[in-house]
């Protein structure tokens, strides 16, 4: 099963050298253990753009769709046997980081 593990922060890239090192350790554990697809930090919600475009209604607005002090500041994708497991790798994501997470399964 496929997982998403987004790291909830109020500040995007503020991870300290000693998060980073963690976080890298925790993307290697991942990787030797076949759980990793993807992980990556992003841009924060100011920089974003919501587009609607259905029945080519053409709406653009610059700007996140929601203003909240907490967002997701990044995520990581896995693969995981079941949600126990996906829990105990955002549990283990979550403790590197030093931040809240936020675990979904992926559909499709």
């Amino acid at each position: 099963m496929r997982f998403i593990i987004a790291v909830i922060d109020n500040r995007t890239g503020s991870a300290t050298g000693d998060e980073m090192e963690a976080i890298d350790a925790f993307n290697d554990k991942l990787q030797a253990n076949g759980n990793f697809i993807l992980a990556c930090g992003i841009d924060d919600p100011e920089n974003a753009v919501v587009l609607d475009n259905r029945a080519s209604l053409g709406d653009i607005k610059n700007g996140p769709l929601y203003n909240n002090e907490e967002y997701m500041a990044g995520f990581w994708l896995i693969n995981a046997e079941n949600m126990e497991e996906a829990k105990a790798l955002a549990a283990e994501g979550s403790n590197a980081c030093n931040r809240k997470v936020e675990l979904r399964a992926l559909h499709g």
